[in-house]
């Protein structure tokens, strides 16, 4: 592979961070499996993974989960911190394999996230920042987050969207948690799209038109659900009103486009674990100039270069121009993250 390709969304824990999730980190079955993805935390590793592939880099984002969700309240902030010297240090002594990372910031706190987005941004050079799809099962829309949401937009700043469905949340009422990785496997997808509809009709996105969210793993089931999310929004309220009373018809006619358009205006990465009718359809949707190559390194079977190798192969099995396979190999991701 000799054109440059940028994946803009890979995870790793900086040096020093598996120890402190191991110390602080609240489940034990996850922390079990992030210690048995050498990629994830071995920079040797993850050096000669990148290098493999010719003119091949990674944009670096913060492992999942959230700094949120580790140790204690007065935990959350002094993590994120870390987590950002350590990934912008990587960044700064392999340039070459690592262009540029996504800041982690303390969702629990907004006015927090806000201070450690701005040291991470202004200081040690991040893109933008992670934030997740709820925050201990609160919704983003609530308003707890609307300075974050300020911050963001008026800053210029996007926003990596990440899923953040637990096993606690059950696929039935009637049970107490999810069964067989259902939250995962088919929650994260749901749950994005779920996210981002409560952000449209919130009027988050009305109230902060610079506000960029470039969502994972393709809009998860966004670009199929096109024929939903347009005919069937387009009739908001001709069936319910909201459960608290909220007339859903007048929350309609109150936005300042159709639904469907504010899903349109969101970015999105390639992390389909290797589906080329996946990338077809978002791209379809979203359009070759929002969509950025990514491969979600290391979450693979083979623990790195699976979804890479399998991503690319997808991309190149797709019918696209010259222009729009550059564009999203890298074009994009060079402009939107200001990557040299």
């Amino acid at each position: 592979m000799t054109d440059r390709i940028i994946d803009i969304y890979t995870h790793f824990m900086p040096p020093g961070h598996l120890e402190r999730y191991q110390a602080l980190g609240k489940e034990p079955g996850l922390a079990k499996r992030i210690a048995s993805i050498p990629m994830l935390h071995d920079l040797e590793a993850r050096l000669r993974l990148v290098r493999s592939w010719e003119g091949y880099q990674q944009v670096l984002a913060p492992a999942p989960p959230g700094p949120e969700k580790m140790g204690g309240a007065k935990d959350h902030a002094p993590l994120a911190r870390f987590i950002n010297e350590g990934l912008a240090e990587v960044c700064r002594r392999y340039p070459d394999a690592f262009p540029a990372f996504v800041a982690a910031v303390p969702l629990h706190d907004a006015e927090a996230a806000i201070v450690e987005m701005d040291y991470a941004v202004t200081q040690l050079g991040a893109r933008g920042a992670q934030i997740y799809t709820n925050v201990s099962g609160l919704a983003l829309d609530a308003p707890k987050f609307e300075p974050l949401f300020a911050a963001l937009a008026a800053r210029g700043l996007p926003a990596f969207l990440h899923p953040a469905r637990p096993a606690a949340f059950a696929d039935y009422a009637a049970e107490d948690a999810s069964q067989y990785e259902i939250w995962q496997v088919l929650g994260w997808p749901y749950e994005t799209a779920a996210c981002v509809a409560r952000l449209v009709f919130s009027g988050v996105m009305d109230r902060h038109p610079g506000l960029t969210i470039v969502t994972h793993h393709l809009g998860g089931i966004i670009p199929y659900l096109e024929g939903r999310i347009g005919p069937l929004w387009d009739q908001l309220g001709t069936r319910t009103d909201g459960a608290q009373g909220e007339a859903y018809g007048a929350i309609l006619k109150s936005l300042k486009r159709r639904p469907v358009d504010y899903f349109r205006r969101l970015h999105a990465d390639t992390a389909v674990g290797g589906s080329a009718g996946a990338l077809r359809c978002g791209i379809d949707f979203f359009g070759p100039e929002r969509v950025m190559f990514a491969s979600d390194c290391p979450f693979d079977p083979e623990g790195g270069p699976g979804f890479i190798r399998e991503g690319l192969r997808a991309l190149g099995a797709l019918d696209l121009t010259a222009e729009a396979r550059a564009a999203i190999q890298s074009g994009n991701a060079r402009a939107f993250l200001k990557i040299a």
